[in-house]
């Protein structure tokens, strides 16, 4: 596979928090492809990193944090390079981003019309009739009715699905070649949730539009996604094709993962979860990052960091894998 194969690739990417009694890494040299049309999971409990990364492809991490290291190529330029001027160009332009919190996105004061035609005309000189045609069919993409009606309402005369969609539509305004999505259904419903996910893989298809789907419901990734990406403490343990993975994982984590899913659980028995905590940004062990929680752990994982051990499409970090019939549900 060359590099024009791939539209985003992420090589070695590090981001810290500085505090005072030193730089911690939540992102720790993450690898990632993504090719053009592609829908990749990127998946974890919370603290995993997984939302940081996301912020640190398009380069919003405020201080205490920075991206200290590491390249992403998009199109093969690296986005590292540009200075803020250049990202905020291609920020809702060809890469786009949808938050979990949609009113991180729209403006209370302001009608749903005048801002998606405001993402417009930021990126092109479109009139101002083209411009709210163009945001018509945009909510009509996305499925809210009478959406011509709908350009002239204020977000609070949406509920938190609508807004969501919302948000959707002004992420698709541009027609972007990559769109990074931090857990926008997690806080609706599950018919909603549905909808939304149909809709999102939908646009992708027709559009050729290539998503990053940051969640922690991997019920979501199998439904939506081609890849999947596990993290966990800042560093990705395992990806590949979304079918091998969750049906066969390699790693003890994504197993624990998918047998902490309610589906997995016998009608009225107990949760299983994994024990433990995931370990704080200051309290990371060493070797391998998993190990106090891990079953399988020996004497080397407290003693080395696992490798990447690569198997055709799929990769994974441990030092004793669990093997296909293990894993398999």
């Amino acid at each position: 596979m060359t590099q024009g194969d791939f539209l985003l690739q992420v090589r070695g990417l590090c981001t810290a928090f500085h505090t005072e009694a030193g730089a911690w890494p939540a992102v720790d040299g993450v690898d990632l492809d993504v090719r053009r049309g592609e829908i990749l999971g990127l998946v974890g409990e919370s603290g995993s990193g997984k939302s940081v990364t996301g912020f640190s492809l398009l380069g919003l991490i405020d201080p205490p944090g920075e991206v200290v290291a590491g390249e992403v190529l998009f199109k093969g330029r690296d986005l590292r390079a540009l200075d803020e001027e250049g990202m905020r160009r291609l920020r809702g332009d060809r890469i786009a981003m949808i938050f979990q919190d949609p009113l991180m996105t729209l403006n209370p004061v302001l009608r749903i019309g005048e801002q998606m035609m405001e993402a417009i005309q930021a990126h092109e000189n479109v009139a101002a009739g083209p411009a709210r045609e163009r945001c018509r069919e945009a909510l009509g993409m996305v499925g809210i009715p009478s959406p011509g009606e709908r350009l002239d309402s204020y977000p609070h005369e949406f509920s938190g699905g609508m807004r969501q969609r919302v948000a959707i539509a002004i992420a698709m305004l541009n027609r972007p070649d990559l769109i990074i999505c931090d857990e926008p259904t997690t806080a609706l419903d599950v018919t909603i949730q549905g909808q939304i996910l149909y809709r999102m893989q939908e646009i992708c298809r027709d559009n050729d539009t290539a998503l990053i789907w940051i969640t922690h419901d991997l019920g979501v990734v199998a439904e939506l996604a081609d890849r999947v990406a596990v993290m966990y403490a800042g560093r990705i343990v395992e990806s590949g094709p979304v079918g091998e993975v969750l049906d066969a994982p390699r790693h003890p984590y994504t197993k624990g993962l998918l047998e902490s899913m309610p589906a997995a659980a016998a009608p009225g028995a107990r949760l299983r979860q994994i024990d433990g905590m995931a370990p704080s940004l200051t309290g990371r062990p060493g070797g391998c990052a998993f190990r106090n929680r891990c079953p399988r752990a020996i004497a080397r994982c407290a003693e080395q960091e696992p490798g990447l051990t690569e198997e055709g499409q799929r990769g994974y970090r441990c030092h004793l894998p669990l093997e296909a019939k293990e894993g398999a549900a």
